[in-house]
């Protein structure tokens, strides 16, 4: 009995002394695990619930919240931690960011940035930028570099086509993405607060608008007089004028009739050249491993400046476009994406 209750009692004194400190820092992979999601929490009269939404994908405006140096993000809803892509939609800069913390608390913003993420962004400090955000599963390198406050490689530039589809989707022209939120102007006749001041009674009471009226009145003898002398000679030269029958001579109205000049008319406007949707597998620095990707995964090579890009597509129904970003993402490429290009 006391043997066996011996050989029990050792083992769990050596897990005592292997446990590790609850105070000791978690650094590494471990880091990002397990994930926060929380209760929810109401921002300006609004409740935001946390999810664990794989697909994010969102536009809208980014504050900067923070002033550290490190590339984080501040989110409502998406886990803490979690990795997201954010591009400018004033210059198609996209950049990788790890979502630390809740935000932001204010203001209608669809994420909020460190100064350091910021200032990676090529954002101007105190403006409002428009952004998409993109939950993404960055490899391993990549995360390490975040958590150890460092900056992870800037992703290959937006095409304009897809921004300009999501510059639509924000509802905003871009002038005003490059230039900030214009001011609204007042409208005409809108403001009480300019428009009935005590200078702009003044000419209001000032009687100078009746007078204009009673003026017109003054000539309207004189127009009664001219039409009297006037009715006179006009029933004699009508008298005079039926006799001739040579008015029915100029009637042959065909002339009108073989305008063919209008024929120039289809002067229609050229139709819009359609959207294509394709899928982004990859971009590759080699045309060597751009074609070895694209054989894998059933796609073509298109070059884009330095780069190979590996797409599969064009496509005409979206649900055809997810089945290829599925088979994209299966075979290893998790930033396969869905671009709508013209």
């Amino acid at each position: 009995m006391f043997a066996i209750g011996a050989a029990i009692a050792v083992p769990s004194a050596f897990a005592r002394k292997d446990r590790p400190a609850r105070d000791t820092p978690v650094t590494g992979p471990a880091a990002d695990y397990p994930v926060v999601l929380g209760q929810p929490f109401t921002v300006d009269g609004k409740t935001y619930t946390p999810a664990d939404t794989m697909n994010y994908d969102a536009v809208g405006y980014a504050s900067q919240d923070d002033e550290g140096a490190d590339v984080t993000a501040s989110h409502r809803t998406l886990p803490l931690p979690s990795y997201i892509e954010v591009t400018s939609l004033a210059s198609g800069r996209t950049i990788l960011a790890r979502v630390t913390r809740r935000g932001p608390m204010s203001g209608n913003f669809v994420v909020g940035l460190s100064a350091g993420a910021w200032r990676q962004l090529g954002l101007e400090p105190g403006s409002r930028a428009a952004v998409r955000v993109r939950r993404v599963n960055p490899p391993e390198a990549e995360r390490a570099l975040l958590r150890l406050g460092r900056t992870a490689p800037e992703r290959m530039e937006t095409p304009p086509g897809l921004l300009n589809v999501l510059r639509r989707r924000l509802g905003d022209s871009e002038d005003a993405l490059l230039s900030g939120p214009a001011q609204p102007a007042p409208k005409e006749g809108g403001s009480s607060a300019t428009e009935v001041s005590g200078p702009a009674l003044a000419p209001a009471p000032a009687t100078s608008t009746s007078p204009p009226a009673r003026p017109p009145a003054k000539p309207e003898p004189t127009a009664k007089a001219t039409p009297a002398p006037v009715a006179a000679p006009l029933p004699k030269v009508a008298a005079e004028k039926p006799k001739a029958p040579a008015a029915p001579a100029p009637a042959p109205v065909a002339r009108p009739a073989s305008s063919s000049r209008p024929t120039p008319a289809p002067v229609f406007a050229p139709p819009a050249k359609a959207e294509r949707t394709i899928v982004q597998v990859a971009a590759m620095s080699t045309q060597a491993r751009a074609q070895a990707a694209a054989k894998a995964v059933g796609g073509t090579v298109a070059r884009s400046g330095k780069y190979w890009r590996v797409q599969i597509g064009p496509f005409a129904e979206p649900a055809a476009a997810d089945a290829a970003l599925a088979k994209a993402r299966a075979a290893g490429y998790a930033d396969a994406r869905v671009l709508h290009e013209r």
